[in-house]
C-alpha cells in the first residue's frame, strides 16, 4: 500500500522487474524478522531467476528509511555468497544504518523536522530492537554505549567524518552521558552489523556492488548516509550520492500520494531511474 507507486514508477521508467517484500513489522516482529524476510525473499528471487525473467548479472537491491537499513543488511550478507549471483547494484534511499549515535549534526538540526524526528528515530529503532522503547532517553543521551566499543566504532561513526558544511546549521559537539551497564545488557545488539550496517567490518563493505545513496538536507538520517558514503568509497566500492537540498525523510514516499507530490522527490526518483539506465 505504501510503495506501490513508487515501484511502478521505477519499473515503468526503468524497464525492470520489481519485487516489493512485504515484511514484518515490528513492535509485533521484533528483530530480526524484518531482516530474515528479506533476506529470505532475495535469496528466493535470486534462485528462481528464470521465472522472473531477469537476469541474474543485473539484480539491484533497494530501500528507502527502514528499507535502506534492511537492503544494506541483505547487501552485506549476500556480499560474500559463491552460490548466488553477485548483485549488481545497492540503492538506499536515506536510509537509517547506526544506533550508536543520536547526536550527529543532521540529529541536532533536524531534531524537529517532519517525517521524522530525532525521538522517533530513536523509538522506532527500539521498538524493531526489543518490540518496546523503555530506555529511549538513556539511548538519546549515548549512556547506552561501553566507552571501549565507542571508541573502537568512533573511526566509522562520528561527526569528524561529516563534512563541515554539514555543521554549519547549529550544530554543538555532544559529550555521551556517563555508561549505563543495564541499558547495554538490554540493547546491546544495536552494536552489530546486521541491524546497523554502518558498523560491519572493511572485509564486509570492501565487497558490496556499485551503490547509490540519497540523502535529505533537512532529515535526521542524513549524516548516517553520509558516513556510509565514506566507508563504501574509503573501501574502494563505487558510490553514486544525490543529495536533495530542498528533502525532507520520507519525500519519495510523497510522490504522488492522495494527490499529493514534491517536486523534490519527482526529482530524487527520476535519479534513481538514471542511475539504473547507467548500470
Amino acid at each position: 500500500d505504501s510503495h506501490e507507486k513508487i515501484c511502478r514508477y521505477i519499473a515503468r521508467e526503468s524497464e525492470l522487474v520489481v519485487v516489493s517484500v512485504g515484511y514484518r513489522l515490528a513492535p509485533e516482529h521484533k528483530y530480526p524478522a524484518a531482516y530474515e524476510d528479506c533476506l529470505n525473499a532475495t535469496i528466493h528471487f535470486m534462485k528462481n531467476i528464470e521465472h522472473y525473467g531477469v537476469d541474474p548479472a543485473r539484480i539491484i537491491i533497494c530501500g528507502d528509511s527502514a528499507g535502506g537499513n534492511l537492503a544494506a543488511a541483505v547487501s552485506q550478507t549476500l556480499a560474500g555468497r559463491s552460490d548466488l549471483p553477485r548483485l549488481r547494484a545497492q540503492i538506499l534511499i536515506y536510509p537509517g544504518l547506526q544506533a550508536l549515535d543520536f547526536n550527529l549534526p543532521s540529529y541536532q538540526q533536524n531534531r524537529g523536522v517532519p517525517l521524522l524526528f530525532r525521538e522517533r528515530a530513536a523509538f522506532f529503532a527500539l521498538q524493531y530492537l526489543n518490540g518496546d522503547a523503555l530506555r529511549m532517553q538513556e539511548v538519546l543521551e549515548g549512556s547506552h554505549i561501553p566507552p571501549d566499543m565507542r571508541l573502537k566504532y568512533r573511526k566509522w561513526v562520528s561527526p569528524d567524518n561529516i563534512p563541515e558544511k554539514f555543521k554549519v546549521r547549529g550544530y554543538k559537539p555532544h559529550k555521551p552521558h556517563e555508561f549505563k551497564a543495564e541499558v547495554y545488557e538490554t540493547v546491546k545488539r544495536l552494536c552489530e552489523p546486521d541491524p546497523c550496517p554502518l558498523l560491519a567490518e572493511d572485509a564486509v563493505i570492501h565487497q558490496l556492488p556499485e551503490s547509490f545513496i540519497l540523502t535529505c538536507e533537512y532529515d535526521v538520517l542524513r549524516d548516517d548516509g553520509l558516513l556510509y558514503k565514506k566507508r563504501l568509497e574509503d573501501n574502494g566500492v563505487r558510490v553514486t550520492w544525490y543529495h536533495l537540498e530542498d528533502g525532507f525523510h520520507g519525500i519519495i514516499s510523497l510522490f504522488d500520494y492522495c494527490g499529493l507530490s514534491f517536486p523534490a522527490g519527482k526529482r530524487g526518483l527520476d535519479r534513481i531511474v538514471k542511475f539504473i539506465k547507467g548500470l
